[in-house]
């Protein structure tokens, strides 16, 4: 099977359910390490709140039809549910919930006052025109209005959404409020309350991360590598930024396939060829090559920018980096994590490789909230504190339990939101 770029598509159900599988197997892991009390696992195991809305959408012929969605909040102890919205024809609810933990571990590892949430429609949004996908979004946001709010639960764009899908969620609720609620949902366009710097935060926080950690393992910058699957607005912000930073992007791919060059690849170039026909193959002074090839290349950091799964037990012996950065959530199976470490390659962790992407969306609430906007360079010198933190916390917890960075930042990510339940207490 081709793998399908992160911003374009996702995976197959049997995928979905193996992510689900992996989420909670990394949590036991997690809490058998903490010694977590039973009560405490059977809360923080399963989602607090699951909403399931069917809702009629008149088509552009008049055709009357009727669309599934979802809204997950997993956890609320720590304040609000933040998290996505997907559109796409094979999302599942069983997706949905191991996303919306993902969501919660990701937003306690960043220190963010979040619980972890996800939204999704049944609905391939390419057989739509632009006018039924704004019907679409409006009703299913009015469906959802009785969980979402700013102090309750923030959706952002996600996969098969766009920040114009969000501006329809975002007036939607203002109109059903009678005045303007901008906080109502993140990653916006910047006209309607959107915040300088988030397109490209989920890709520049990965950057802000991979240096860091790159430098801890004594990796010179001008000799990194790098592979990316998927070439979507993470992979393709992933690439632009390694490449100001002084690092050779030598492989890089979208659904159709993948380009190789051993010796760094144009990637303006290879930008402007996908622009131009639609994919990245074909492109000039570079060789083609397969999804699953690109992992396999000789390389220092591999970037998975696409679907979850897509690193296991058949090929992780034969992954050449030395540092895996997940840009996707859930590409790295536990057998294959296993592989990985004892081999010595260094996994950083989805929930916190890709925390850049909420982390903005925070900030972008926050300056809602205030009405108060900052300029993209404060953003910026904000989303590299934030993750550069987090990094150096899962770093002395792996040296201290002597784990791998999956189960350091998953240890840290639970402690959190286990401590806030256990404060608040029970109710009543």
């Amino acid at each position: 099977m081709v793998m399908a770029d992160v911003e374009r598509s996702a995976a197959a159900p049997s995928e979905r359910l193996d992510l689900l599988q992996t989420v909670l197997q990394q949590f036991d892991e997690a809490a058998d390490r903490l010694d977590l009390p039973d009560r405490l696992r059977g809360i923080l195991r399963v989602p607090q709140r699951e909403l399931t809305v069917n809702f009629p959408v008149k088509r552009d012929n008049g055709r009357i039809e009727v669309f599934q969605g979802f809204r997950v909040q997993h956890n609320l102890a720590r304040g609000p549910t933040k998290g996505g919205i997907r559109y796409h024809p094979a999302v599942t609810i069983n997706e949905t919930r191991a996303l919306a933990m993902l969501m919660t571990w990701k937003c306690a590892l960043a220190g963010l006052p979040y619980g972890g949430a996800k939204g999704a429609v049944i609905v391939d949004p390419k057989q739509l025109s632009a006018g039924e996908i704004e019907r679409l979004t409006r009703r299913f946001a009015t469906e959802i209005s009785v969980v979402i709010g700013p102090e309750r639960d923030i959706p952002a764009p996600d996969i098969g959404t766009t920040p114009q899908v969000m501006a329809w969620i975002m007036d939607t609720i203002s109109m059903h409020q009678g005045h303007t609620v901008p906080a109502v949902v993140t990653g916006k366009p910047i006209n309607v309350g959107g915040s300088e710097g988030r397109l490209e935060a989920t890709g520049r926080g990965l950057t802000y991360v991979l240096m860091s950690a790159s430098q801890h393992l004594g990796l010179n910058v001008p000799d990194i590598r790098l592979a990316i699957q998927g070439c979507g607005n993470v992979g393709s912000t992933v690439a632009r930024e390694a490449v100001a930073l002084g690092m050779k992007v030598v492989a890089l791919s979208d659904s159709r396939g993948g380009v190789y060059n051993p010796y760094g690849l144009n990637v303006e170039a290879v930008l402007t060829h996908k622009a131009a026909t639609g994919s990245v193959v074909g492109a000039v002074n570079a060789d083609t090559l397969t999804n699953e090839e690109l992992l396999e290349v000789e390389c220092e950091v591999l970037v998975p920018a696409a679907l979850s799964g897509v690193i296991t037990a058949h090929n992780a012996d034969r992954i050449k980096a030395q540092i895996i950065a997940e840009a996707a959530n859930g590409p790295t199976t536990k057998a294959a994590d296993a592989i990985l470490y004892e081999r010595g390659c260094v996994v950083i962790p989805d929930i916190l490789a890709n925390a850049g992407g909420v982390t903005v969306s925070y900030f972008e609430w926050v300056q809602g909230l205030q009405e108060f906007f900052w300029s993209e360079r404060e953003v910026n010198a904000q989303l590299r504190r934030v993750m550069i933190n987090a990094l150096q916390q899962v770093l002395r917890v792996a040296a201290e339990q002597r784990v791998d960075l999956r189960t350091a930042a998953y240890m840290l990510a639970v402690q959190r939101v286990a401590d806030a339940v256990t404060t608040r207490g029970i109710y009543p």
